[in-house]
This record gives C-alpha cells, sequence and structure tokens, in this order.
C-alpha cells in the first residue's frame, strides 16, 4: 500500500521498500526533514510503475534491490528510460560485488547500506542532489578496487631504458636504419634491442609490439 504526503515545494522522494517497518522509518525520517518531502512509499517496483502512469516522476527514489517480483535493478532500467533526470539512491543490506556495480552499471547515484545512520542518508540525499555519488566506505573501496582489476597498471617488463626508446620509436614509425642513426649506434646493436623487446613483451612483430604497447600503455 503507497502512502503519500504533499511536497509544499521541496525535494521529492518516492521510496520502494518491501520491509514495512524499515519503510515507515524512512518515510518519516525524510518527512520531518526541511528540505525534502518523501511523497509516497511503496513496496514494489509494479506499484511505482502504476503511480508513473499519471504522477509526475520524483527527483530522487530510493531503492531497495531485493524486492519481489521485479528487482530493484530491473527497476532502475524502467526508472532511467522513464526520467533520465530521476536520481536513484540504492538503500539495501546487500554490498555483494555484482549488486553494486549493476545498480551503478544501470543508472543509480549512489549506493548505500541500510545500517547507515539516519544523518548519512539524509546527507546521501543532498549530496546526490548537488551531483555527487553517495556511497559508504565499504562499497568505495569495492569500486576502487573493480576499477583496479578493470584498468590494471601497465606492465612492467623489465625493459631497460634503452629498449624503451627504441620501442618509443618503433611506435612513432622509424626503421631500424633511421634508429640506428638517431641513436648514433649500430644497425646490429638496434637490431639485438629489437630482438629484446620482443622476447620480453612475448611478440614476434612489430604490429604485436605496437598494439601491446597501445593496450598496456607502455609508453
Amino acid at each position: 500500500m503507497a502512502q503519500k504526503v504533499d511536497s509544499l515545494d521541496k525535494i521529492t522522494l518516492w521510496i520502494i521498500e518491501d520491509n514495512n517497518h524499515y519503510r515507515r522509518i524512512i518515510f518519516n525520517l525524510i518527512n520531518r526533514s526541511l528540505e525534502f518531502v518523501c511523497q509516497y512509499a511503496f513496496s514494489s517496483c509494479e506499484e511505482a510503475f502504476l503511480k508513473l502512469d499519471n504522477e509526475a516522476p520524483p527527483e530522487i527514489i530510493l531503492l531497495d534491490i531485493s524486492l519481489q517480483g521485479i528487482s530493484g535493478i530491473e527497476g532502475i532500467k524502467v526508472f532511467k528510460k522513464i526520467s533520465p533526470s530521476t536520481q536513484i539512491i540504492i538503500l539495501t543490506i546487500h554490498d555483494d560485488d555484482n549488486s553494486v556495480f549493476e545498480a551503478l552499471y544501470y543508472g543509480a547515484s549512489g549506493y548505500l547500506l541500510k545500517d547507515s545512520s539516519p544523518e548519512s542518508i539524509l546527507e546521501a540525499i543532498k549530496e546526490v542532489r548537488l551531483g555527487g555519488a553517495p556511497m559508504n566506505t565499504q562499497i568505495a573501496r569495492k569500486v576502487i578496487d573493480r576499477f583496479k582489476l578493470l584498468n590494471p597498471p601497465p606492465g612492467n617488463y623489465g625493459l631497460t631504458d634503452r629498449e624503451k626508446e627504441i620501442l618509443s620509436m618503433l611506435i612513432d614509425g622509424l626503421n631500424k636504419s633511421q634508429i640506428a642513426d638517431k641513436l648514433f649506434i649500430s644497425f646490429h646493436t638496434v637490431n639485438t634491442h629489437i630482438r629484446n623487446i620482443y622476447e620480453k613483451l612475448h611478440v614476434h612483430s612489430r604490429s604485436g609490439v605496437i598494439s601491446k604497447a597501445f593496450k598496456e600503455k607502455l609508453f
């Protein structure tokens, strides 16, 4: 059953939470504040979707992930399609990596655990309103760790300074003779350096060297 209060020109929020007790706590918390008003409190995404048929979307939605019927993740997709400007804050007991990154990937603006203090929840709403992306320290650490995995640091292949210099020239399109002239070393020495570069990078051609250098930001 959805609850409603009038907005009185405050920042408008909806809650979607299937735990009746917790939903009432958050509903009352927000409506005691001076800046925000929770217009509706729903127990499911389905109820909220029906309300969108004849009501303007809110500025912010507090959304649980583990809902009966349509999940919070699926709900994010629908809400963002209907109202891209609506900001969604996930408020849940789940902090597993998949839930966190699916929610953020599909458009959530913040991710808080339900054991967050009332003050933290209100601050998160303010932060989202100002364009921020609130997360507690546990969630922020997971995000940082995942980005480290997605964007690993450049590989350390043990290239010497001279080999790195020659690698840079290969990328610039210089041939072996041009490299030798530029570095005032013999063609044979350049050839030896390039052979060592190939071996260290586990490639067998100039194109392989260039491709790996760009992919792994070796220059």
